[in-house]
């Protein structure tokens, strides 16, 4: 790629227009709202795509996006460049608590050594699954009783790939994770050049992921869950969404289970088949 092309593609400005037409389709298809306020940030992931299609102006881009060929094989790279990805290990920390101090003792109560399944929707790049992951791993090893398995979902193809990888930078994994945990379920690279760390094989074993988009109509999931962590996606769609989303998701929640969504979030005023039990915390009736 030649400099002067190079040059054109850091020039290269997504008008009003193409970012409403870009918009109108994120939000159909994903449903994640696209204020004007969030125009820089398209352009800007977005001009990695052009690098990588070798184009230089959105005009463009954006016809290859809506052609036949686009729809196909681009529209999925969109959703990967906007999806928003932050997340940490042991986020909203009270939510691990209530899950060991009451979740899973009434799991071991009456599960008869049976496997608990927990679906963290929208995983991102894998701290919550490996969070819970390490959380019910821990009980179990001082309780036993019973196996688990957690599901993660996410709509970026490139973002779960990562989660399946399960390497994290130092930066990543510390101070967010206790040295004892750290030194239980983090292997550190050889390569000390590298500063990073993978979720062990053990672990690893216990966590499935695959892709999900909130906005189908159904999401054909072959099991239901004990546990559903579905936090901080529900502040990126409309209210009617969120209701929508989360009605499809208790479709998958067995009767008793629990429903976690993030803090900055509200179920208020929905019509669930959920109780509320405390602050951010439901179970499905």
């Amino acid at each position: 790629m030649s400099f002067e092309h190079l040059r054109d593609i850091y020039k290269a400005e997504l008008s009003d227009a193409q970012f409403d037409r870009l918009g109108t389709l994120i939000m159909r298809e994903t449903g994640i709202k696209m204020p004007p306020i969030k125009k820089v940030m398209v352009q800007a992931r977005l001009k990695k795509r052009l690098r990588v299609l070798d184009m230089s102006s959105f005009d463009d881009y954006v016809n290859f996006v809506f052609s036949p060929e686009g729809q196909v094989s681009e529209v999925i790279h969109i959703f990967d460049a906007v999806s928003t990805n932050k997340t940490d290990f042991f986020r909203e920390p009270v939510h691990f608590d209530f899950l060991k101090g009451q979740v899973l003792p009434e799991f071991l109560e009456k599960s008869n050594g049976g496997l608990l399944k927990v679906w963290s929707a929208a995983c991102s790049s894998g701290e919550e699954p490996y969070t819970l992951g390490i959380t019910i791993n821990e009980f179990v090893r001082q309780h036993g009783g019973f196996d688990f398995m957690v599901h993660g979902t996410d709509i970026s193809t490139l973002i779960l790939k990562m989660a399946n990888n399960g390497i994290f930078t130092h930066e990543r994994v510390s101070p967010a994770v206790p040295d004892e945990l750290l030194r239980r379920y983090f292997m550190r690279s050889k390569d000390d050049t590298k500063k990073t760390y993978r979720i062990v094989p053990e672990l690893r074993q216990k966590m499935r992921f695959s892709r999900l988009n909130f906005m189908d109509d159904s999401y054909n999931l072959p099991e239901k869950y004990d546990v559903v962590f579905c936090r901080n996606v529900l502040i990126y769609f409309d209210r009617p969404t969120q209701e929508a989303v989360v009605s499809k998701i208790c479709n998958y929640l067995k009767p008793g289970g629990y429903f976690f969504h993030g803090h900055s979030e509200s179920l208020i005023g929905m019509n669930l088949p959920l109780k509320n039990v405390r602050p951010t915390v439901f179970r499905r009736i």
